[in-house]
């Protein structure tokens, strides 16, 4: 008999393995199959197709390739988007807070909380002039 309780017991795991079938002859097939199809529809062969979609095919991948591009883009400029900084100023509240505690006693927390509405007003109006301007 079972005792109910609010931890999962692990039940084992299964072992179950669905084969995949793989025929290298018919792979081989549909990809000449589907090359040659290309090729005819490129000639006008095959279908009714329009002149530019057979040009199309013989278009090289590469043409316009870099006429798009658009040079790399200006990293954003807050002091806060960098994740390293803002693990360093958890970092240092975390120790001030722990140094605050040994040295003034609970009343640092107090000193903290405002410490932390004041970095975070000033992030969020920041924020706030910064679309201001745009």
């Amino acid at each position: 008999m079972k005792f109910p309780s609010i931890f999962r017991t692990a039940s084992p795991s299964r072992f179950d393995i669905k084969p995949r079938y793989y025929d290298p002859v018919k792979e081989e097939l549909d990809q000449r199959e589907s090359r040659i199809k290309k090729q005819l529809e490129a000639e006008g062969k095959l279908g009714d197709i329009k002149e530019e979609d057979r040009l199309r095919n013989y278009e090289s991948g590469l043409r316009g390739a870099f006429s798009n591009y658009q040079g790399i883009k200006p990293r954003d400029k807050s002091v806060f988007a960098s994740t390293a900084m803002i693990r360093s100023l958890i970092f240092l509240i975390l120790v001030g807070g722990l140094g605050g505690y040994i040295y003034f006693g609970p009343v640092i927390f107090e000193y903290l909380l405002y410490l932390v509405a004041f970095i975070a007003a000033i992030y969020y109006f920041s924020k706030l002039k910064s679309k201001a301007w745009k």
